[in-house]
Formats: structure tokens, C-alpha cells, sequence
């Protein structure tokens, strides 16, 4: 269903209309993941802070930029012993590192409303590429009649490529927590150049 939507959307609503400089809402956006942990069952939880902005080029979609800031203490599973463990100096060291960042690189269409990302992802002061699966999900007037838009998105990142290693063996074998992450992303950005009243 998620799918004739957004190719519903994608076709009737032209890029040329989507040009212009849009501010990532961090009330109505998601930047969750899920981890296999206890070789037995997910973990998820997402970052509660985050700011960013989307530069897209309506006519040229491939030269359109993203940026993403992140503040890493705000790791969130629901479970806080957890938490303050992943965002201490064994993890993410939020005292230390407050912020993550992304950066996007190159962008290739991939058919029917779909866009691979490449990009580059900096945490505890190591930057690595990588890359995102995007979908455009539509584009509007939102309840404010500001014109915005929304895109989903996954990457799968193993997280020892930035020093999160924390890989505790089991006596059975394995890894309490697995090395893959698969990053979620769920935005909704307002854009910044509208002309009052359009």
C-alpha cells in the first residue's frame, strides 16, 4: 500500500515544484534502528534529537545534497540502563562525541520514486562511507500549509567500522549484540524559501 502511494505521489507531483531549501522536522521524522541482539530477538530504538536540511534540485534530482546532525545522547530504546550504557565510553560516548553527522555524496535513481544514496557517516571522529536506500513518499502542504516533503529510507552499517565494537561472546557461540545495524529513516522536511501565501 506504502508503495501505490508513493509512486501515486511521485508521479503526479513534478520535481521541478520540489526545488528549494527544506529543514528537517524532528517532530514528524524518524532516525530509529534495530540491532540482533542475544542472537534471538531485535533491539530497536531511535536518536530524539536531530536536526538537518535537504537541498533538492527538482530539475537535476541527482545534485540534490542532504545533512543530517545528530546528537547521540539522546540513544533511546526504551530501556534506560541500556542507554546509559550505549551512550557511554564503551559505545557512542555522548560526553565525549555529543554529535554524529551525515553528509550525502553521490545520488543515483533507482527507479519508480526509489534513490541510492551514497554518503559519508562521521561518529566518535571517524568517517566512513555509506550508503542509503531512499524512497520518496510524497509531497505537499502540510496542516501548517507550509510545503514539505517525505522520503524513507534503510542502511545497514556495522558499527565496529567506527570503534562501537562491544562484541561480548556467548557460551553458546556468537554475539550478544550483532555487528549489523540497520539504520531506519522516516523524514518529513518543510521548506525554508517558500514565498509567503503560496
Amino acid at each position: 500500500m506504502f508503495k501505490s502511494r508513493a509512486t501515486a505521489l511521485f508521479h503526479t507531483t513534478p520535481y521541478a515544484g520540489l526545488t528549494g531549501i527544506y529543514a528537517v522536522d524532528p517532530i514528524h521524522s524518524t532516525i530509529g534502528f534495530s540491532v540482533r541482539y542475544g542472537m534471538v530477538t531485535n533491539v530497536c530504538g531511535k536518536f530524539t534529537a536531530f536536526e538537518g536540511i535537504l537541498r533538492l534540485d527538482g530539475a537535476r534530482p541527482t545534485r540534490s545534497e542532504a545533512y543530517l546532525s545528530v546528537q547521540t545522547g539522546s540513544f533511546d530504546t526504551g530501556y534506560p540502563e541500556r542507554d546509559v550504557h550505549v551512550t557511554g565510553p564503551d559505545f557512542l560516548d555522548s560526553a565525549t562525541f555529543p554529535l554524529m553527522s551525515f553528509r550525502s555524496g553521490e545520488i543515483r535513481p533507482a527507479g519508480d520514486g526509489r534513490f541510492r544514496m551514497a554518503g559519508h557517516l562521521l561518529v566518535k571522529g571517524v568517517e566512513l562511507p555509506v550508503h542509503l536506500d531512499l524512497g520518496f513518499a510524497g509531497a505537499g502542504r502540510d496542516a501548517h500549509r507550509q510545503h514539505s516533503v517525505a522520503f524513507a529510507g534503510t542502511a545497514t552499517l556495522r558499527r565496529s567500522g567506527w570503534g562501537l565494537d562491544g562484541r561480548k561472546a556467548l557460551p553458546t557461540g556468537g554475539v550478544l549484540i550483532s555487528d549489523k545495524v540497520k539504520l531506519i529513516l522516516d523524514i518529513h522536511a518543510v521548506r525554508l524559501d517558500q514565498v509567503a501565501g503560496s
